[in-house]
């Protein structure tokens, strides 16, 4: 007489398994997560290339007499007397609700931090960073700092420092704006 193998898992080897994959499934999700908001605040850095151009051009070109400030969405006014803007328009995304740029006084002798572009983020995006990131125009180097070294120089190369407020969002930041402005 024969005797039959029995073939298969049993019991127990099948829960082992779901116990493993549900260990994984821990501790994959948080670190998932993390990277899809890193994702989305690199989007936001990437939209700010253009306005990243509009206050270098906007300052290269202006030969005296201000800069107006952008509001950060929408198109923005006519220029009064003796100023100009920006050329720059951003219309709010699903991660990205406003791109702002600081106004800068005088183009001949701009002050420290005139010229500031600043990143806010919308929904879930700007509940895990809790503050806008923010881009800060300037001539020199940029060594450790979200500042440069010196306020804009007419003919000197522009160097953007880059930082954000919550240093609780420094891990879902890229590494050169992990700095407190």
């Amino acid at each position: 007489m024969k005797r039959s193998i029995q073939k298969g898992f049993t019991l127990i080897e099948l829960m082992i398994v779901v116990a493993i994959i549900g260990i994984l499934a821990a501790v994959a999700l948080p670190a998932y997560q993390d990277y899809v908001i890193r994702s989305k605040v690199s989007e936001g850095l990437s939209l700010a290339t253009a306005a990243k151009t509009a206050v270098t051009d906007g300052f290269a070109n202006t030969n005296s007499g201000a800069l107006n400030a952008y509001a950060g969405v929408g198109p923005q006014g006519a220029p009064a007397a003796g100023t100009s803007n920006y050329g720059y328009e951003y219309t709010a995304g699903t991660n990205v609700a406003t791109i702002a740029i600081g106004g800068i006084a005088n183009v001949t002798a701009p002050a420290a931090q005139e010229g500031r572009v600043v990143i806010t983020y919308a929904g879930q995006i700007a509940t895990a960073l809790t503050a806008p990131i923010t881009l800060t125009p300037g001539s020199g180097t940029v060594t450790n700092t979200a500042n440069p070294s010196g306020p804009l120089l007419p003919g000197a190369p522009v160097v953007w420092g880059c930082g954000i407020a919550a240093t609780a969002a420094f891990k879902y930041v890229p590494a050169n704006c992990r700095f407190v402005p």
